[in-house]
């Protein structure tokens, strides 16, 4: 697939860039307030019983700030957080090894937790709802099952695909959190609290002009300022002007609805090339050169969000919004 400025998924390095970045606590956390409201209450009222909070499930597009968002949790809660993903956890002794070592009331956060093996799911029911482990040690006649008691503790488990959780599992989370897309106020404070921890100054029209082209996604926002802070430092004086910012988005090739080059060329190609659509996906993905899971996963999610794209019995349709917004002339309908 090829490298995209504007894409939600992170790379190792901003993985570690966005630890300096992530806020530390409920109060520190911009946007999502209805989430926020929500853990304040449960938050408070597990540690007015003094008992660990309610497993969490974390759900909603990536870049959002599920991980950002455990880490608080732990924080609010004063304990530690232990952090992995469901790709990583291969056998149950894995999992017993990460849960053994957990102290009373620590966090343990689970990324992509659909991706966890089913067996590794069966062996984390008892764990989740009694605090214990079933191991099983030996084979054949001679295999015999231990179990392992484990301190309460709190899995928050996140994921960008719900409907892909199994329904047992998705049932043993007491709170299940929604984390929807950002507002444009919310990402102007978002780019203006980074620019600060940056040390830059930014006009806010600059942030405004940033926070518009990142697709209502945090991530993506930090990543075009600090695109945008290196043009400004090479081209300008260090400071981010309005003027400035625009010059290097458009340098960037990221228009002001927050698309690029192939979110473009993907456009154009049903427009130029099939009258608008419908178009079958297999088609349009062998028309762009990409494979049909990219475009169904990665690019389709945005165009169908701002109201470009169209799903059809017969196939994907670009729609009138999307001809004005590429300058073409929208076909009359027979």
């Amino acid at each position: 697939m090829t490298e995209r400025i504007i894409s939600s998924e992170a790379n190792e390095f901003e993985e570690q860039l966005e630890l300096s970045l992530r806020p530390q606590r409920l109060s520190q956390y911009i946007g999502q307030q209805k989430v926020k409201d929500n853990l304040t209450i449960f938050i408070e009222a597990a540690k007015l019983r003094q008992e660990s909070l309610d497993h969490c499930l974390l759900y909603g597009p990536p870049g959002l700030g599920k991980t950002t968002l455990a880490s608080v949790i732990a924080n609010e809660m004063d304990v530690n957080i232990r952090l992995t993903s469901g790709p990583a956890i291969e056998r149950s002794g894995d999992l017993a090894a990460i849960v053994s070592s957990l102290q009373p009331g620590d966090v343990l956060f689970i990324d992509e937790i659909h991706r966890l093996p089913r067996a590794i799911e069966e062996v984390l029911y008892p764990a989740m709802e009694d605090f214990c482990l079933d191991i099983v040690v030996g084979k054949g006649p001679e295999a015999r099952s231990i179990r392992l008691e484990l301190p309460p503790f709190t899995l928050v488990g996140a994921t960008t695909k719900a409907g892909s959780l199994s329904a047992p599992l998705r049932d043993r989370f007491g709170v299940l959190l929604r984390l929807d897309y950002y507002d444009e106020a919310s990402l102007i404070e978002i780019v203006l609290r980074s620019s600060h921890l940056f040390n830059v100054d930014i006009e806010r029209a600059a942030a405004r002009e940033i926070a518009r082209r990142s697709r209502g996604t945090p991530r993506i926002a930090n990543r075009l300022l600090k695109r945008v802070r290196d043009y400004a430092q090479v081209i300008g004086d260090g400071s981010i002007s309005y003027t400035l910012a625009k010059q290097a988005l458009e340098l960037l090739q990221v228009d002001p609805l927050g698309l690029d080059h192939i979110d473009r060329k993907l456009m154009i190609s049903m427009i130029d090339g099939f009258r608008g659509g419908p178009v079958g996906l297999d088609t349009l993905a062998a028309s762009i050169g990409e494979e049909r899971v990219t475009i169904e996963d990665v690019y389709e999610p945005y165009l169908m969000q701002i109201g470009f794209i169209q799903r059809t019995p017969r196939g994907r349709v670009a729609t009138k919004l999307a001809y004005d917004h590429f300058g073409y002339t929208y076909p009359e309908q027979p």
